[in-house]
C-alpha cells in the first residue's frame, strides 16, 4: 500500500515542475510579445517624432527661401509696374503666399499683388487696423530693423470658406533708415500642404494649433486607427510662435506578428555572441579608422609647418604633390603644378634643358645614395627673382614597398649663399687688414727688439775705432797685446749682440708665418698649471692675492701650448701692473676657466681689482702701438689678440663692478685646425 500511496505524489510534484516550467515559458513569451509591443510603440512615437521635426526643418527652410525672395524684391527703387510683375511671379511659384503689398513708413499701400490661388476680398480698413496682425509685425520689424511676423488670424473668402492667414513684414532699410516695408501674407493650409503634405503617410495628419490645442490649419486623410500616436513641436519665428501637431493612428498590435518577433528575439539570443564579435571587429575599424585620420591630420600639419619644399612625381615625371612651403617658394598654385611633366614652369629658361635631363636621371639608373646626396640648382619665382636652391631626392614606395616614384626635398638657400658670398668677401678684406697689421706689428718688433742690440753693437764698434786710432809704441809688446785683448773682446761683443738680432728676425719671422710649435691637445689645468708658478711670484712681489679655477670636465683646447700660455702670462702681469696704486688688501687677482655652453670654446677670464679702464682708453686697447705707460710699446695686447685669433678664439674686455677689469679670451677645444693665414 506504501508505494501506491507515494505515486500520486510523485506525479504531482513531477507535474507541478513542468506546469512551473510551462508557466515560467508562458511568461517569458508573454514578457518578450510584451516587450514587442512596447518596443514597436517606442519605435513608432520615436519615428513619429522625427518626422515631426523634419516637417519644422521644411517649414523653416520655405519660409526662408521665400524671405531672401521677398528680400531680393524689395530691393532698390524698381517701377512699381515691374515691382508688381515681380511679386505676381513670386505668388504663382508658391502657393502658400497670399498677397504681397509694397508700403511706405506710413503703412500707406504703395503697390500689391493677389495670388491666383485664394479669391479674397480684402477689407481696406482691416489692412490699416493698428492692432492688427500686419501692423504689429511692422511694428516689431521696424523697432528689431529685421523681417518680423505677426499673429495668425482667420480671414474669410470670397465664398462661404476662409483661411488662417500668417503676416509677414520685411524693413527696407537704407543707409541705417527704414525707407518702407515689404508685407508677405502666408495661408497656413496652403504652408502645410507644399511643404508637408508630400511626406505624410496614409494613416497620418498634420495641423498648426494654438497653445490652447485649437487647429487652425489641418492636412491629411487620417485613416483612424485603434491607437493614436501624437507629438507636438514648436515653431518659433520672429514675433510669433505657432505649434506643429502630428497624428498618426495606428491599428491594434495583432498576436502573431509579435510572436514571430519574441521568435526572432529568442533566435537573436543564439546570435548574440555573433552580434558582439561583429560590434568588436567594428570597434577596431572604428578606431583604426579614426587613427588613420589622425595619423593623417598630424601629417598634413606637420607638412604645412615645413619650410622646406615638398614635390613628389611618379615614375613617367608628372607632378603629383606638392606642399605649400614649396607654392611660396616657386610663386605657383598647387593647381598649376600637379600633373605637370614638361619643363616646370619654375625653371630659368635656358637652363630648362639641362634641368629636364637631371630630373630623369633618378628615374632611370640612379641609386639611393646617389638620390640622396643632393644637388644645387637655381629656380625662378613667379615675380622673376632667382633662387639658389639644394634638391634632395628620395624613392617614394607604396606599403608593400614597389617605387611609385620620387619625394623631393627642396631648400631655398639663396640667403645663405648670399651670406656665404659677404661673408667670403669680409675675410678676404680682414686677411688684407690683418697682413697690413702684420706688416706693422714685424716693423715694430723690429724696431724693439733691434734698438738694444744695435746699439750695443754701434758702441762696441766705436770703442774699437778710437783704440784703433791710439797706436801703442811699437816697443810697447804688453800695451799691443792688451790692446788686441780690448779688440777681441769688443768683437765677441758684437758678434753676440749680432747673434741676439737675427734670433729676434727669427722669432718675427715665425710669429708673422705663423710657423710656430705644432698645436696639440692641451687640457685648460695643464695650461694655468705651467703659468702659475711665474704669475704667483709676480702677484707675492706685488701684493696681490690670487685665486684660480677651473671647472671640472674640461674637454682640452687644440693649441700652440707656448703661444696660449704668454698671453695668460701677458694678461696677468697688466692686471698686477693695473692695482699698483689699490691698497695691498683689496688688490686681488682672478683667473677662471669654463666652458661656453652651447659652443665648443672654453674661456679664459683674467680679473682684477684695479681702479678700471676709461672708455676712450678701452676703445683703443688693441690697437699697436696704443699704451697707457711711459715704458710701454703697446704691442702687449695686440699680440695676445693676434695669438688668439690665429687659434681661432676672440679675446675682449669688459668693466667689472665695482671696480676693476676683466679680460677674457676663447680658445676652440679639440677638433679641425682653423685655415692657415700665410
Amino acid at each position: 500500500m506504501s508505494a501506491p500511496s507515494r505515486w500520486p505524489w510523485r506525479s504531482w510534484r513531477r507535474w507541478s515542475l513542468w506546469g512551473l516550467l510551462v508557466l515560467l515559458l508562458a511568461w517569458m513569451l508573454a514578457t518578450l510579445v510584451w516587450l514587442a509591443a512596447r518596443h514597436e510603440s517606442n519605435e513608432i512615437q520615436t519615428s513619429l517624432e522625427r518626422e515631426a521635426a523634419s516637417a519644422i526643418s521644411d517649414l523653416r527652410y520655405a519660409l526662408d527661401r521665400n524671405q531672401q525672395s521677398l528680400e531680393v524684391l524689395g530691393m532698390g527703387a524698381a517701377p512699381l509696374a515691374l515691382w508688381q510683375n515681380q511679386a505676381t511671379v513670386l505668388l504663382r511659384g508658391s502657393r502658400s503666399l497670399v498677397r504681397i503689398e509694397a508700403r511706405d513708413t506710413q503703412m500707406g499701400l504703395l503697390a500689391q499683388a493677389q495670388s491666383p490661388y485664394h479669391p479674397i476680398d480684402w477689407e481696406p480698413s482691416a489692412r490699416l487696423d493698428p492692432h492688427g496682425a500686419m501692423a504689429q509685425a511692422c511694428a516689431n520689424a521696424r523697432r528689431q530693423g529685421m523681417p518680423a511676423y505677426g499673429g495668425s488670424y482667420f480671414q474669410p473668402y470670397s465664398g462661404s470658406q476662409g483661411a488662417e492667414l500668417l503676416e509677414l513684414c520685411l524693413p527696407q532699410v537704407v543707409a541705417g533708415q527704414v525707407q518702407g516695408f515689404t508685407v508677405a501674407t502666408y495661408a497656413l493650409q496652403d504652408m502645410l500642404a507644399d511643404t508637408v503634405s508630400h511626406s505624410l503617410a496614409g494613416n497620418q495628419e498634420v495641423s498648426f494649433t494654438d497653445p490652447d490645442g485649437t487647429r487652425l490649419a489641418v492636412v491629411g486623410a487620417a485613416k483612424r486607427g485603434a491607437r493614436l500616436f501624437s507629438t507636438q513641436q514648436l515653431l518659433t519665428l520672429s514675433g510669433a510662435s505657432l505649434v506643429l501637431r502630428m497624428d498618426s493612428w495606428q491599428s491594434a498590435p495583432q498576436l502573431f506578428p509579435n510572436l514571430l518577433t519574441a521568435l526572432v528575439a529568442a533566435m537573436g539570443l543564439a546570435l548574440s555572441a555573433v552580434v558582439l564579435l561583429l560590434v568588436r571587429d567594428n570597434r577596431r575599424r572604428l578606431r583604426a579608422e579614426q587613427g588613420l585620420g589622425e595619423a593623417l591630420a598630424f601629417r598634413q600639419a606637420m607638412e604645412d609647418s615645413l619650410v622646406a619644399g615638398l614635390r613628389a612625381r611618379d615614375l613617367q615625371g608628372r607632378t603629383t604633390y606638392v606642399n605649400q612651403a614649396f607654392c611660396a617658394m616657386v610663386g605657383y598654385s598647387a593647381q598649376e603644378l600637379i600633373g605637370h611633366d614638361g619643363p616646370a614652369p619654375y625653371w630659368p629658361q635656358e637652363q630648362a634643358q639641362r634641368y629636364y635631363q637631371r630630373l630623369q636621371e633618378p628615374l632611370r639608373a640612379r641609386s639611393l645614395q646617389e638620390a640622396r646626396e643632393g644637388f644645387s640648382a637655381q629656380y625662378q619665382h613667379r615675380d622673376g627673382r632667382r633662387l639658389e636652391v639644394l634638391i634632395f631626392e628620395t624613392p617614394l614606395r607604396n606599403a608593400q614597398g614597389q617605387q611609385q616614384g620620387w619625394m623631393s626635398a627642396i631648400l631655398d638657400v639663396s640667403e645663405q649663399r648670399q651670406m656665404q658670398e659677404q661673408s667670403r668677401a669680409a675675410q678676404e678684406r680682414m686677411q688684407a687688414q690683418a697682413h697690413l697689421a702684420t706688416l706693422g706689428e714685424m716693423a715694430s718688433l723690429l724696431s724693439h727688439e733691434l734698438n738694444q742690440p744695435l746699439a750695443v753693437i754701434a758702441s762696441y764698434a766705436t770703442g774699437s775705432l778710437n783704440l784703433l786710432a791710439h797706436e801703442p809704441p811699437p816697443d810697447d809688446c804688453t800695451a799691443l797685446r792688451q790692446q788686441l785683448q780690448d779688440l777681441h773682446g769688443a768683437m765677441q761683443r758684437i758678434a753676440d749682440q749680432a747673434s741676439r738680432a737675427g734670433r729676434v728676425m727669427l722669432g718675427v719671422r715665425n710669429l708673422v708665418r705663423q710657423r710656430g710649435q705644432a698645436r696639440e691637445r692641451v687640457s685648460a689645468a695643464e695650461l694655468l698649471g705651467a703659468v702659475l708658478p711665474l704669475i704667483h711670484l709676480q702677484a707675492r712681489a706685488g701684493e696681490v692675492q690670487l685665486v684660480s679655477s677651473v671647472t671640472p670636465g674640461l674637454a682640452p683646447v687644440l693649441c700652440q701650448r707656448t703661444m696660449v700660455e704668454q698671453v695668460l702670462l701677458n694678461l696677468a702681469r697688466n692686471a698686477i701692473q693695473a692695482m699698483e696704486g689699490v691698497p695691498a688688501a683689496q688688490r686681488q687677482l682672478q683667473i677662471q676657466v669654463r666652458a661656453i655652453p652651447r659652443e665648443d670654446m672654453l674661456e679664459f677670464a683674467v680679473c682684477d681689482s684695479g681702479p678700471g679702464i676709461a672708455p676712450e682708453v678701452a676703445a683703443q686697447l688693441f690697437t699697436p702701438f696704443f699704451t697707457t705707460r711711459t715704458q710701454g710699446m703697446g704691442l702687449g695686447l695686440n699680440l695676445c689678440r693676434t695669438v688668439v685669433e690665429q687659434h681661432g678664439g676672440t679675446i675682449a674686455f669688459t668693466a667689472r663692478q665695482p671696480q676693476g677689469s676683466i679680460f677674457t679670451f676663447t680658445l676652440p677645444t679639440g677638433g679641425e685646425l682653423p685655415p692657415s693665414h700665410e
